[in-house]
């Protein structure tokens, strides 16, 4: 069997950058959005780009995934630097935003983001679930979650916070419906205080 040669590290910084250029395009322009205009911002020639994703779709199903990886790996990140409770809160809130910044390019991709056994459905969702895991049972172990609430069940209501913020965004691009709702969702994922407990916000601000 051939061996897949590993990507030299120059076609690895053009891949990310067309991935993170390509992103920011769609995102702006949607199915608009320029190749040749993707390639010239990321600095490379239209060939690079083919090389790397020979068609629309795999660019931007690639993008998808990239952003959806980068909110995943944020849940370690957070997790290194403070109390689980606040870690996941402070997830949640970075989670909802991205959903609603990639929204149009879920749109885009249609069935090949939500039809069972899609590849980039499937990625997606293997990531964000298992970072969701591990800060969720951080936090009920640290006494500040619902022992009976599950991680799929924290992604669904992010999910729905999004969709609700989008739907009702103004000129602040739905961030201000994004902190109402989400602080009463995590006023009903919030382990309950012992009676006489004094109330302190788990997130400031």
């Amino acid at each position: 069997m051939a061996q897949v040669r590993p990507m030299r590290a120059d076609a690895r910084r053009n891949r990310e950058r067309l991935l993170e250029v390509a992103a920011a395009a769609f995102a702006e322009h949607g199915e608009g959005a320029s190749l040749d205009e993707i390639a010239k911002r990321a600095g490379v020639g239209t060939g690079t780009l083919y090389r790397h994703f020979p068609t629309r779709q795999t660019l931007l199903e690639a993008a998808y995934l990239g952003r959806i990886e980068a909110i995943a790996a944020r849940a370690d990140a957070v997790a290194a630097e403070r109390a689980p409770g606040e870690a996941l809160r402070e997830w949640l809130d970075e989670l909802a935003a991205g959903m609603m910044q990639v929204r149009g390019m879920r749109a885009l991709l249609g069935t090949a983001v939500t039809a069972d056994g899609s590849t980039v459905d499937t990625a997606c969702g293997d990531c964000l679930r298992a970072a969701a895991g591990r800060l969720v049972r951080a936090a009920q172990e640290a006494g500040a979650l619902r022992r009976d609430v599950e991680p799929i069940e924290v992604l669904r209501l992010v999910h729905a916070v999004a969709t609700a913020s989008g739907a009702a965004a103004g000129e602040d691009g739905g961030s201000a419906s994004v902190r109402r709702y989400l602080s009463l969702v995590w006023d009903g994922l919030r382990a309950q205080r012992p009676v006489g407990a004094p109330v302190r916000d788990a997130h400031p601000g």
